[in-house]
């Protein structure tokens, strides 16, 4: 039994304190938002709310769900974030895996150029004179093809396999007449759920928050990405379309506007929010992995 000494017990003490602290910090921010988006908004505009809702009101809630272009943008994004995700995947699957084999002649040379672009690129006059040339202006292309593979996330899962996937298992499914698809779909996928679960996060996240490529190639606001709705809200000032501006007065506007913006920053969240317990328990195995040799 290990007895733990007189520093050991401060610095765990220490630690411990720390790290709520830093938890508190992190978490308040989240729970304020949610706690604003069903209170009245008055009191939070008086600041009178500081953790747990007051009078609780599901009006904002009520006005975002009528509101037509969110639930467009919202419908846009998911289908974005599906479609974008999943070529993402398979793109840096079959670009890691070749290149984290040491048998696959010019994989540095490969190699270099991918990291080539990762420090230099054409700009956003010659991309857009690109993708305009290529007719995928104002299409539902435009936000998958363009950001279809990520460089860093490459070299990331070609690390993995390189150092987490013994050469000896390829030997073993060369033997036994496995083809390199074969190895790959059968033996080397399946255990490398940690990295897969990494990459789906970053990639999803990403197509989620995406809207500066909305703004730069869509001109139909049918296929605009509810980020981009959301920028036009909170930034732009237009969520006077979702009050009566000709009925109600100004202060009870202000109010309506102010419970709108907490509520759909928390709609706006919600799924991401939800992916990540799904995809816990790969990064806990990502994290054990090499733990215990011998």
């Amino acid at each position: 039994m290990l007895v733990e000494s007189r520093g050991d017990r401060i610095f765990n003490i220490i630690n411990h304190f720390l790290l709520i602290i830093i938890t508190l910090i992190v978490i308040y921010p989240l729970v304020f938002v949610l706690s604003a988006s069903f209170s009245d908004p008055q009191a939070v505009l008086r600041g009178e709310m500081f953790l747990w809702p007051k009078g609780i009101n599901l009006h904002s809630y009520e006005k975002i769900f009528q509101n037509k272009d969110i639930l467009r943008g919202y419908t846009n994004t998911l289908v974005y974030t599906s479609v974008g995700t999943l070529i993402n995947l398979v793109m840096t699957i079959l670009a890691a895996y070749p290149l984290s084999r040491k048998d696959f002649i010019g994989r540095n040379a490969f190699m270099a150029l991918f990291v080539f672009t990762m420090f230099f690129s054409g700009g956003l006059i010659p991309t857009y004179m690109l993708i305009k040339n290529l007719g995928m202006l104002n299409t539902f292309w435009v936000m998958i093809i363009p950001n279809a593979v990520s460089i860093w996330n490459i070299i990331i899962m070609r690390t993995f396999f390189q150092q987490s996937i013994p050469n000896e298992l390829h030997e073993a499914a060369t033997i036994d007449g496995c083809s390199n698809i074969q190895t790959l779909t059968r033996i080397i996928l399946p255990l490398s759920m940690p990295i897969i679960a990494v990459t789906i996060l970053f990639y999803a996240v990403g197509h989620w928050n995406a809207f500066f490529n909305a703004m730069l190639y869509l001109s139909d606001k049918n296929k605009f990405p509810l980020q981009l709705i959301l920028r036009e809200i909170l930034i732009q000032g237009q969520t006077n379309d979702m009050v009566k501006m000709s009925t109600e007065s100004a202060i009870k506007q202000q109010r309506e506007v102010e419970g709108i913006k907490y509520a759909v920053l928390v709609v706006a969240n919600i799924p991401v929010l939800l992916l990540y317990p799904f995809l816990q328990r790969y990064f806990v195995k990502g994290v054990m992995i090499g733990a215990i040799k011998g």
